[in-house]
């Protein structure tokens, strides 16, 4: 099969490699060799069959959901992170990956905020031991990034060593280097864990702490930002217990700006049952995912809608078990990052960041969205992307849409999202076909459209199969070519038989009848972008 490159949406290049080269694959100093020759139809992976059961994709323009904003696509990161010098764009290609997903949310906490995080603005050695010291520098480096890519920002001000004073200097420097780019101050990470020695570091707190006298810390850091800075937009509780965030959301903090929720799907690290919730690849796809997703965010949704807030999912990810690359590395990430994604801003997420970190491919965080390929100890500025990011890329074209009413009738484990943009005259559609790949092939499916519209163009990430390691790969955006394979039930008059055979429908109110038949590949993700003529 051939792979090749192009531009996405006018703002995406997904750079792809010939004759089933994976994602991380090269051969020279680019990771994605230019191919030749650039194609100018959309080129679906070939699908040997389509045993798949047949399945109807019946896509409207009636808006039922929320928009789908560039903050619905985001990265966080690990505070550390602030202190290295790759967030400069003119020291990495790290802008540009990030510019790949829209604008993307950026944020940086996690458990590396309270345990190995110091901030100085006057040059100070850490004092408990921190090993990584942030100063205004790392902040004005991290405005060029953000200058770079149009993204908002939070930031988590460290808890873990008990220093309201410094948490307000950190605050106002971020608040007047970042200026409107920053929209959330986060007060510690995951404070519900504090006595918790699992993570590095360990313990921060005592075993007598608990919901009250978080609140009393956190409203003395408020209390001491806002003393500077009036305006500093405050958010928590970074955590994902339904309790915590009352507690933050009934708290005396001024300004607060939304609650902040973490989930991760696969959090039963000792679990093996499929399907279930250990960190098998099979789980991430199981429709118990979404069951599982809608009863989780729904805590958060209910607190946030409880306090009159907005509900911002700030740490995210397929895992929170360690030791998961081969899961991570799975086709079936790429699908769930998809899909999930999608699906929380259905539910009313309105801010999502994946965990991440700037670490190495090979022994670095098996979640991230992208990694250094250096050897072992070195330090490289090329990034890679992983599977997962592969899929988000995806659904920039979908950014800036209202979610529609859409339906998936038959196609096994199917499911699809439309959003209507541009005034109402462009529809995206998005289909994940997590039915295995190396099963059955593909599944035949019939996309139908609302009156007048006819498809321009489609992109595809997919694998071999849903289980395929680092081997994600990608068809560009692309139009349709005349006639596309299709194992399913043709219709029976001739007019419509001959519009069947077409992947570029003619509008349904001229000689077409607004329905596009195709042999859809499985274990993978389609976009389909269609314009009303």
């Amino acid at each position: 099969m051939n792979i090749r490159r192009s531009i996405q949406g006018g703002v995406v290049a997904l750079a792809l490699v010939l004759s089933g080269c994976s994602w991380f694959d090269s051969d020279d100093s680019s990771p994605y060799p230019d191919p030749s020759p650039t194609p100018t139809e959309f080129e679906q992976a070939i699908v040997d069959t389509a045993s798949g059961e047949s399945a109807t994709v019946t896509a409207t323009a009636d808006r039922t959901g929320p928009e789908f904003t560039a903050d619905n696509i985001g990265v966080s990161f690990e505070a550390t992170d602030l202190a290295d010098p790759r967030l400069d764009p003119s020291k990495s290609n790290l802008d540009e990956q990030l510019k790949a997903l829209g604008s993307p949310a950026l944020r940086f906490a996690g458990n590396a905020l309270d345990r190995r995080t110091f901030w100085t603005s006057k040059g100070e050695k850490p004092k408990h031991g921190e090993k990584v010291i942030i100063t205004p520098g790392d902040f004005k480096r991290l405005k060029k990034l953000v200058d770079a890519t149009g993204s908002t920002v939070t930031i988590g001000i460290p808890l873990g060593t008990y220093d309201p004073r410094r948490g307000a200097d950190m605050a106002a420097y971020a608040i007047d280097i970042l200026g409107d780019s920053l929209v959330g101050l986060g007060i510690g990470n995951e404070p519900n864990g504090y006595t918790v020695d699992d993570v590095p570091g360990g313990a921060v707190r005592g075993d007598s702490w608990n919901e009250d006298k978080y609140v009393k810390q956190l409203e003395s850091y408020a209390k001491a930002i806002h003393a500077k800075r009036p305006e500093a937009p405050i958010i928590g509780p970074d955590v994902y217990d339904g309790a915590w965030m009352t507690a933050f959301a009934d708290s005396g903090v001024k300004n607060k700006a939304a609650i902040a929720q973490h989930w991760y799907q696969l959090y039963d690290c000792d679990a093996t049952q499929v399907p279930g919730r250990g960190p098998q690849a099979a789980n991430l796809i199981d429709p118990l995912a979404k069951q599982a997703a809608k009863k989780n965010l729904g805590i958060g949704k209910d607190k946030a809608d409880a306090a009159g807030l907005p509900l911002w999912l700030e740490e995210t990810g397929p895992t929170s078990c360690p030791g998961t690359n081969d899961t991570s590395l799975t086709n079936a990430s790429a699908l769930w990052a998809a899909d999930y994604t999608l699906y929380a801003a259905t539910l009313g997420v309105e801010r999502m960041a994946m965990h991440s970190m700037l670490g190495a491919c090979s022994g670095g965080a098996p979640m991230s969205l992208i990694c250094d390929p250096a050897d072992h100890g070195q330090r490289s500025n090329e990034f890679q992307v992983r599977p997962n990011m592969l899929g988000l890329r995806l659904l920039v074209p979908s950014l800036g849409g209202h979610f529609t009413r859409t339906s998936v009738s038959g196609g096994g484990n199917m499911s699809a999202y439309t959003v209507v943009k541009n005034d109402g005259r462009t529809l995206v559609t998005t289909v994940i076909n997590a039915n295995d790949a190396a099963k059955v092939g593909g599944n035949p499916v019939t996309l139908s459209m609302p009156s007048g519209f006819a498809v321009d163009s489609a992109a595809q990430v997919y694998g071999a199969s849903n289980d395929v390691k680092s081997a994600t790969q990608v068809v560009p955006a692309n139009p349709l070519p005349a006639d596309v394979p299709f194992s399913g039930e043709e219709p029976t008059d001739s007019v419509n038989a001959s519009a069947g055979s077409s992947s570029s429908p003619a509008p349904s109110d001229e000689t077409g009848d607004g329905k596009l038949r195709i042999d859809l590949a499985g274990s993978s993700v389609t976009v389909f972008v269609m314009s009303k003529g």
